[in-house]
C-alpha cells in the first residue's frame, strides 16, 4: 500500500519531534557535566538514547516503504526530519565526547 502523503508527513513530524527531544536531552546532559553532575548527566543521554530509538524505528520503516516503492517520490518534510536527526546525533555525539572531557578536567583539578 503506497504511503498518502498526509501520513509521511505526520511521520516526518515525529522524527523531528524524537529528534528534537534527543538534542535536548543531550544540551541538558552538557549542562549537568559542566557543574560536575556525571550521573545525570549519563542519565540524560540515556533519555537522549531512547529518543533516537524512536526516531531511529520511524526513519528505518520510511526507508522500507521507499525501498518497495510505496512511498512518495520526494517530501521537503522528510528532508527536514532528516536534517534534524543527522543535527541531533551530532549533538550528542559532541555531548559524549565533552563529558569525557568535562571529567578529565576534574580529575586534574583534583590532583
Amino acid at each position: 500500500m503506497i504511503i498518502q502523503q498526509e501520513e509521511l508527513q505526520v511521520l516526518s513530524f515525529q522524527i523531528i519531534l524524537h529528534a528534537g527531544n534527543a538534542r535536548s536531552e543531550a544540551m541538558e546532559a552538557l549542562q549537568l557535566a559542566r557543574n560536575g553532575e556525571f550521573n545525570e548527566a549519563e542519565l540524560k543521554l540515556e533519555t537522549a538514547d531512547k529518543e533516537f530509538t524512536e526516531a531511529h524505528h520511524i526513519q528505518t520503516s520510511l526507508l522500507q516503504d521507499e525501498a518497495n516503492g510505496t512511498i512518495p517520490e520526494f517530501s521537503i518534510i522528510l528532508i527536514h526530519a532528516q536534517d534534524h536527526l543527522m543535527n541531533a546525533l551530532t549533538v550528542k555525539d559532541l555531548a559524549i565526547e565533552m563529558i569525557a572531557m568535562q571529567k578529565q578536567i576534574k580529575k586534574l583539578e583534583e590532583r
